[in-house]
């Protein structure tokens, strides 16, 4: 390479033994993409098409399942040509757009997990006022905050990365992430401050948030009738599997990237390949199995070919 394309494009160091398994890869990436793609549109439709299911808690649902759908849809068009591509190369403009999708949609996760959190804090705690609390208004509110929030927050870093001069042209893993700050001749202290600023607002505040009303809904719930338990039971807990899913993830993508650990490359392809293989299939799958409404018509859809 010379130094004007070094100047312009990254190139993707993470795969391993590419050349030997290409269409190996290929074959199972594509396969993944398509089913994350069929299940989590499956469950839009059966959320769009019954008005039954029109209310916040299905709607923060949907949300989550479009972030699936667009998270993966940032990741795997790209992954799926360099799997057949004799060079993984990125231009840095194209890398840093990657990475800013990959993050905002991260940080909306967690944002409308909090939301759903809340809708269920409301529901269960405070039945007589969720119609009230709970209003049209009040969701849409949290659906706009959950997706521009996280965005908002990225673009200052965008902009001072923007500049920054390259020492190295190699990414330690498949697709664009943190592992660009590892690319700069010069730490930036300002960035990294700002960065765990962000962490902070859209992964750890959210976290608390989260935690929190579960234990005041797990305390009431408790105290309540079993009719009350058996309901708190059957609506928190997908959530509740998605939001340690979800953490178990971002814990990795930080460790490795911020804190810089070391990890044996095939170690680091499998889990990368955790993050956009796992969860986005793991949203649907755990909300088709575990929310009752939603489970009973997916049943009705599979075996009878309808809904109604």
């Amino acid at each position: 390479m010379n130094d004007e394309f070094n100047v312009t494009y990254l190139t993707f160091g993470g795969h391993v033994e590419l050349q030997k398994y290409r269409f190996l890869y290929f074959a199972i990436m594509f396969t993944v993409y398509v089913l994350i793609l069929c299940i989590n549109l499956i469950i839009l439709f059966i959320i769009w098409i019954q008005k039954s299911l029109h209310e916040p808690m299905y709607i923060f649902v949907a949300a989550l399942l479009l972030n699936s759908i667009v998270f993966s849809t940032n990741i795997y068009p790209k992954l799926l040509i360099d799997f057949l591509s004799d060079k993984q190369v990125i231009a840095r403009s194209l890398c840093a757009l990657q990475s800013f999708i990959y993050y905002s949609l991260g940080g909306s996760e967690f944002l409308l997990l909090a939301a759903m959190a809340y809708d269920r804090y409301v529901s269960i705690c405070k039945p007589l006022q969720y119609p009230i609390i709970m209003r049209k208004t009040t969701v849409g509110v949290l659906l706009l905050l959950a997706w521009l929030l996280p965005a908002i927050q990225l673009m200052p870093s965008a902009v001072m990365t923007k500049n920054l001069q390259l020492c190295s042209f190699t990414l330690t893993g498949i697709f664009c992430n943190n592992a660009l700050s590892k690319l700069y001749c010069v730490t930036s202290r300002t960035l990294s401050v700002y960065g765990v600023v962000i962490l902070l607002n859209v992964a750890i505040l959210p976290l608390l948030f989260i935690l929190f009303t579960y234990t005041r809904i797990l305390i009431i719930s408790y105290r309540s009738c079993k009719e009350v338990r058996t309901k708190a039971a059957q609506t928190c807990l997908p959530h509740l599997l998605v939001l340690i899913s979800l953490s178990v993830l971002c814990s990795y993508d930080v460790i490795i990237a911020r804190l810089q650990v070391y990890f044996p490359k095939t170690a680091h392809l499998i889990m990368t390949l955790q993050i956009v293989i796992y969860h986005p299939l793991f949203n649907p799958i755990i909300y088709g199995v575990k929310m009752k409404e939603i489970s009973k018509r997916l049943k009705k859809l599979l075996c009878e070919g309808k809904l109604v």
